[in-house]
């Protein structure tokens, strides 16, 4: 379906009107409209200014490939250039990084990564995307596009060949900057975090709630959950700021809010004697969230054994998930004995 742009929906009211030009002209603080002549005429300095990448732009972007936004994608383009320089900074990407992006789409926050000097592996599972993102980038090569779906990609695989050939790379961590569909943020954060390795941070622009969820969800309630426990294992979340669902094309039914999490490294990890037990552990105990540990965790040991290694660690014999912090977990991992 061909996207006609004397069709298009009217600008957001948080969106500036913007021309079509390739860039603008400022006179003095005079417009330069044929139209507005001043009375005299001074010496003048132009200054050129680059249409910035937002909402004209990117329904330009979309229509020269012919596209609408896809639903089963989970495409929501963002439109306010301002939030693409606040989730660079967020990063504090800078000259020498490496970054990987996740869903480029029209390629307005690879924009402005590139101009913060950094080199990108973009991962965009639309192929359509994927050639425009290329074909965009391709005088730069600062930007290599992979047309996968990220949740199945070879992602370290892809990492090693890129860093390898990137000589301009000076940093020995990369770094992950990305507005990701909301379908999948459990999947990316489940796939990211552990690699602390290969990445120092990751700045993912979340839907609200979720990033409110992984921040801040406490002990005690429903909102307390096993990706809670998983994220703290691996890193420091920090919550940034909150984007009004305004500044989306298409406009979500939520606000998004970008979340930085601090990628912890192999030797600052809680000890226990394998992660993959430990979180085993944890999603058997959340499988019965109402009930009590000595109960989800009896195929494990017994009920005894458990109720012992509660008391043993300072916690009643009755303990439910949502009562145990992480540090409680790696505590009660570590003193049961598993077949």
């Amino acid at each position: 379906m061909t996207l006609l742009l004397q069709n298009l929906p009217p600008v957001p009211s948080s969106t500036p009107p913007l021309h079509y030009t390739r860039s603008h002209s400022l006179v003095c603080g005079v417009s330069s409209s044929n139209t507005d002549k001043p009375r005299i005429k001074p010496k003048i300095t132009r200054i050129k200014i680059k249409e910035p990448d937002d909402y004209h732009a990117t329904l330009k972007a979309l229509n020269s490939k012919g596209r609408l936004p896809r639903k089963a994608l989970g495409q929501h383009y963002m439109v306010n250039n301002e939030v693409n320089e606040q989730l660079v900074n967020a990063a504090n990407v800078g000259d020498g990084d490496m970054v990987l992006e996740i869903g480029p789409g029209t390629g307005s926050l690879t924009n402005v990564l590139v101009e913060s000097g950094a080199t990108i592996l973009a991962i965009e599972k639309d192929p359509y995307m994927a050639a425009l993102v290329r074909d965009r980038f391709a005088s730069t090569h600062r930007v290599k596009v992979i047309p996968e779906d990220f949740t199945r990609c070879h992602l370290r695989s892809h990492l090693s060949s890129f860093m390898e050939t990137d000589s301009s790379n000076s940093n020995s961590y990369a770094k992950v900057v990305a507005n990701i569909p909301f379908n999948i943020s459990s999947d990316v954060v489940k796939q990211l975090l552990p690699m602390g390795d290969i990445f120092s941070e990751v700045v993912l622009l979340l839907q609200e709630e979720a990033a409110l969820r992984m921040v801040d969800a406490s002990l005690r309630t429903s909102e307390y959950r096993p990706i809670n426990i998983f994220i703290n294992f691996y890193s420091d979340p920090e919550y940034k700021f909150k984007v009004p669902r305004e500044n989306f094309f298409p406009q979500p039914k939520v606000d998004a809010a970008v979340v930085v999490f601090r990628l912890k490294q192999e030797v600052d990890y809680p000890q226990v004697s394998s992660t993959k037990t430990f979180f085993s552990m944890v999603n058997c105990a959340f499988n019965g969230k109402r009930k009590m540990l000595r109960k989800t965790l009896q195929h494990i040991t017994s009920s005894l054994e458990i109720e012992e290694a509660l008391v043993n660690i300072g916690l009643p014999p009755t303990s439910r998930p949502e009562e145990l912090t992480l540090e409680d977990f790696v505590k009660l991992h570590n003193l049961i004995e598993y077949a």
